[in-house]
């Protein structure tokens, strides 16, 4: 009998795992890309708790995600019960 899908993808995740179990308590820095925003010192020296710092991307955009500064994935934004998530939607592959 062939092996389901999500069988596989489990059994290869547990082996992903294993093989890099030296590794995983490694911390490293994520990034979410938001949106970036030039603004003149005079504007960042007004910014208080509650300021809001308009974006670009909104609810359902596709982001940029960095992991120790270099780019490895793409997600989108979404809502979850009132806050902020990110669905992750591809792999950035660099050759």
């Amino acid at each position: 009998m062939a092996e389901s899908p999500a069988g596989a993808v489990a059994r290869n995740s547990a082996e992903i795992l294993e093989e890099f179990a030296d590794y995983l308590d490694i911390p490293m820095n994520i990034n979410l890309e938001v949106g970036r925003r030039f603004m003149k010192v005079r504007e960042i020296l007004l910014l208080k708790p509650e300021s809001i710092v308009d974006v670009s991307k909104s609810a359902g955009e596709n982001i940029d995600i960095y992991i120790n500064g270099r780019l490895v994935a793409f997600g989108e934004i979404l809502e979850v019960e009132g806050k902020a998530g990110i669905r992750l939607t591809d792999f950035h592959v660099q050759t």
